[in-house]
């Protein structure tokens, strides 16, 4: 079934200046940082021996999980056919390939030789989860692409469904993936752990989500997209599924983990230590990033208006980004057991605990992916019609109505049920079967007017 939304290019206009220029302003101090710490060398962020993955780091994989999620909204409507959401499928996969490009940048401009890039690109360790990641990053572009050509090609609106069933597998193994980098870490105690690829692909899509709908707040306030009630109660309804999803698999990995002795000692570290990793978890991801937001997810008022979701969306952005960074910091953090039942104790830092204070520079640097996602995005809407005219009531009701039967169909209908007849009285008589002779032979009687025989 074709599309029938009624799409837009969005003119240039004051919200699109302001958006413009606060993406512009954080790809300026991405640029500083990155040329800033090209010159001078790592030892201005707050990265060291220990902790070698470190904020910039928890920015792109933020991103490229968001990318991953924000794609679930065009697959819900493609893969399980609901319709309501196909007005928004070309806005979700512009903004995934958005975000991921910005997450990947982040990752490339944080390189020590960034020049060589192509060595990594060209030269595979297929043991390393990280070499699978390169054609896992890739190859989504290039499905989304394919995505995103399907859905604005009216005659090939048909392939939107088979094409988004593959889209929606491959962005699942992309965040199975993402995830893996931290499962199959088997030295680290923090890593270690299956559970990690199904808690990435649930942050995925509750960080997806809540960033969708952070961009359908600002069309509606700032583009003058109206935005109904239909769509809030959908997205409603996608944030508390989602959050309670993450706050299960976050149990169940911390009482997994909980219930292997070997472990005891990071879950004390991170639980009940008292150090800045504990008020993360407890304070910024379970409270500020799940309490909150159902709190307002079920408050009578708050739940049926367009700004108590967006004050939900960004406290679950803001869980979402602590939960990322309470797994990758706390869990280099954490000293290695070099050899279980002993004290190890060495000039290198070994048996400690490390130390992590992030430098000015690596938030610049990941504030210029964001802008990067966000240049792309506003360009990409001001020259193709990706944004729906409107998200009302009425216009997502007809998402949900059939295509009605015109004069021309029906005339394509008979013509090609003549062609279909035609086709079968050219087959010669020798190669008919009997019960399409008997057929010939009826319809010629009554033709001539005479009774066939029997």
């Amino acid at each position: 079934m074709r599309d029938k939304t009624d799409y837009i290019i969005i003119e240039f206009s004051k919200a699109i200046f302001i958006y413009g220029l606060v993406a512009v302003s954080f790809i300026g101090l991405g640029f500083y940082s990155f040329v800033t710490l090209e010159h001078e060398g790592h030892w201005l962020t707050g990265m060291n021996n220990q902790i070698v993955w470190g904020l910039p780091h928890v920015f792109a994989i933020f991103l490229i999980i968001a990318a991953s999620g924000v794609l679930n909204i065009a697959s819900i409507s493609s893969v399980f056919n609901i319709k309501i959401y196909k007005p928004l499928g070309r806005l979700s996969a512009l903004l995934a390939i958005s975000l991921l490009t910005g997450g990947l940048i982040v990752l490339v401009l944080d390189l020590g030789r960034p020049d060589r890039l192509i060595v990594a690109m060209t030269t595979f360790n297929f043991k390393s989860i990280f070499a699978w990641n390169v054609f896992l990053y890739s190859g989504f572009m290039a499905v989304v692409a394919l995505y995103l050509w399907m859905m604005f090609e009216a005659r090939y609106n048909k392939f939107v469904g088979k094409v988004g069933t593959f889209a929606f597998a491959w962005r699942v193994t992309l965040t199975t993936g993402t995830g893996s980098i931290f499962a199959f870490l088997v030295a680290k105690e923090a890593y270690n752990g299956a559970l990690l690829a199904p808690l990435f692909i649930a942050l995925s899509l509750l960080v997806g989500t809540a960033f969708f709908y952070k961009i359908l707040f600002w069309m509606d306030r700032g583009l003058g997209i109206p935005l109904g009630s239909e769509i809030i109660k959908r997205f409603r309804k996608l944030l508390i599924y989602f959050i309670f999803t993450v706050f299960y698999i976050t149990i169940l990995s911390h009482l997994t983990n909980l219930y292997v002795t070997k472990n005891h000692g990071y879950e004390f570290f991170l639980l009940f230590s008292g150090n800045i990793y504990t008020f993360l978890f407890w304070g910024c991801q379970m409270i500020i990033g799940t309490l909150f937001p159902l709190l307002i997810l079920y408050n009578k008022k708050l739940s049926k208006s367009a700004s108590g979701l967006l004050y939900a969306s960004i406290l679950v952005l803001f869980g979402g980004f602590s939960m990322l960074y309470v797994i990758i910091i706390s869990g280099q953090a954490f000293p290695l057991d070099l050899f279980p039942g002993y004290i190890e104790r060495s000039s290198f830092f070994d048996g400690v605990e490390a130390t992590y204070v992030p430098s000015i520079y690596e938030f610049m640097l990941g504030l210029g992916g964001v802008g990067i996602a966000a240049a792309i995005y506003l360009f990409a809407i001001m020259v193709l019609d990706f944004t729906p005219r409107s998200l009302d009531n009425a216009a997502t009701a007809m998402a949900n109505v059939p295509e009605p039967v015109t004069e021309e169909k029906l005339e394509e209908e008979k013509e090609s049920q003549k062609e279909v007849v035609g086709e079968k009285s050219s087959i010669p008589p020798d190669q008919k079967t009997t019960e399409e002779l008997e057929t010939d032979e009826k319809n010629k009687s009554a033709d001539e007017g005479k009774p066939a025989e029997e």
